[in-house]
This record gives C-alpha cells, sequence and structure tokens, in this order.
C-alpha cells in the first residue's frame, strides 16, 4: 500500500498512536458488550423412553393406558374406591360384622382387628383414628382408653352410654389420612356413623378432619352429606389421646373447648 492508501493495519495503529498521544488508553461504554461471544451449544436430544417389558405393555394395554408413555400424555386422576360396595351394611350389626371381615379395609390380619363397641342411638360417640398398640380383644383398653373414661365421667356419660369407635380396624403408626380419605375409608367412617345416630361425636385426633369430610383440622360443624346416608351430629374435634397423655396442658384446653362447644350444641 502507498502513503495515498494506507492498509487496515495502519490506519488501525495510527488510530491508537492518536488516542494515547492524547492521554486516552481506555475506552468505556453505557452498555456492554460481548466481544468474544460464542454461539450457544446444541440442545442434547432427548433420551429415547425406556423400553417396556411385555407384561408390563400389556398390563398398560388392558387397563386402556397405553398412550401413557407419550410424553404429552395427561396425568393419571386416581379414582377412589367405594370400600362399601354396592350394597353397604344397613343395619350396625351387619357394619360391625363388615368391620372385622373385609379385607378390602386395612392389610393386616383379619384377627388383628378390633371392633367397636357401644350401642346405636348413644348420646356421644367417640372417635379415634386407630386403636392403642396394645390393643387385642377391646377397642382403647390401654393408657388410652383409662384417660377416656375419666373424660366422660367427668361429661357425666357412663361408659356404656358412649360409643367408641376408631377409624382404621388396627393400630397403624404413621397413617396418612389424606391417603386414607382419598382412597374411600371417610365414606366408610361416615357410613358407620349414620348407622349408629349419636347427639354428638367427639373425635380425637386432628388427622381426623379428611375421613371425617371437616373443612380444616380444627373445624367445628355439622358432618356433610354422606352419599348413602345423610348425617346431622355436629362433632368437636381435638388432640389425640396420646398427646393429651403426653401434654397435660392440652387438657385445660379440651375443657375449655368443650364447654364452649357444648354451650352451642346442647
Amino acid at each position: 500500500m502507498t502513503a495515498d492508501h494506507p492498509s487496515l493495519a495502519q490506519l488501525l495503529d495510527a488510530s491508537a498512536q492518536w488516542w494515547e498521544a492524547a492521554g486516552v488508553d481506555l475506552c468505556f461504554a453505557d452498555e456492554p458488550n460481548a466481544w468474544l461471544e460464542e454461539p450457544p451449544a446444541p440442545a442434547p436430544a432427548p433420551a429415547p423412553a425406556p423400553a417396556l417389558a411385555p407384561s408390563q405393555a400389556a398390563a398398560r394395554l388392558k387397563a386402556g393406558t397405553a398412550d401413557a408413555q407419550r410424553p404429552d400424555a395427561p396425568a393419571e386422576v386416581p379414582v377412589p374406591c367405594d370400600l362399601l360396595g354396592k350394597t353397604p351394611p344397613q343395619t350396625l350389626a351387619d357394619f360391625q360384622e363388615f368391620w372385622l371381615t373385609d379385607p378390602a379395609l386395612h392389610p393386616a390380619p383379619l384377627p388383628s382387628r378390633i371392633g367397636p363397641r357401644g350401642k346405636a342411638g348413644a348420646a356421644l360417640m367417640v372417635l379415634v383414628l386407630d386403636p392403642e398398640p396394645d390393643d387385642t380383644e377391646k377397642l382403647l383398653s390401654g393408657p388410652q382408653g383409662a384417660l377416656l373414661a375419666q373424660i366422660l365421667r367427668a361429661l357425666g356419660i357412663s361408659p356404656g352410654a358412649a360409643y367408641v369407635a376408631s377409624a382404621l380396624p388396627v393400630h397403624t403408626p404413621m397413617a396418612d389420612p389424606q391417603a386414607l380419605a382419598k382412597s374411600g375409608l371417610g365414606q366408610v367412617v361416615l357410613h358407620h356413623i349414620a348407622l349408629v345416630k349419636p347427639a354428638r361425636i367427639l373425635a380425637f385426633g386432628a388427622g381426623l378432619a379428611p375421613l371425617l369430610g371437616l373443612e380444616n383440622d380444627n373445624h367445628q360443624m355439622s358432618l356433610r352429606e354422606n352419599k348413602h346416608t345423610p348425617l346431622i351430629p355436629p362433632v368437636l374435634q381435638h388432640e389425640a389421646l396420646a398427646s393429651l397423655l403426653a401434654m397435660p396442658k392440652l387438657k385445660a384446653r379440651f375443657w375449655r373447648r368443650w364447654i364452649e362447644w357444648s354451650a352451642q350444641n346442647s
């Protein structure tokens, strides 16, 4: 290149020398620039779906869910079971037999089940989530039962005047009431109550709310309508009997709530 036609390198070098002579050795801008930006890496290809075993594929086809393998298939919604069946027990005696013999209610062996005690039309129905760990022939035969007997005496209710029942037929540690309600057990509990026809219900256990159809753990209201039989008795829900034994302060709270609730539902 001649002096009349300098090259691009000469122009850049001359420009840099000019700014350096002027005392400018840095350049600032309001907006950042990625001068050395690299192109984005291509997205990895999706991994192929694992192949189903022949038995699994046959099971899905039989259930009508073969399309569940597709990424765009909708999630399956579990359908609650009707544990009462097409012909629910019509009398309390029939229900108590159903409670002890129906295999769908609980996976535990039938001889380990504990039945309710009391008569229909009780002035008060006491409901707990499950039997005590050492119960064998009588529901609440241990420390929780002793505490309940003291509570009933203080309420002026004789042991034979109360109907005592559990939502589960055997002791079940870490039971999930929400899952139990979705499985259909809530309908069984409500049908049991409808056959007992108690004047009032005292439920010990915060987790009983889903099984009773209550809106929240401490809600005080009449039970909702059962699809088999309408329910109207009011219910007072409190902490479990085991919690009252472990924390005596809860006993004072129970008595305050009982007095207020009784005044509203006498």
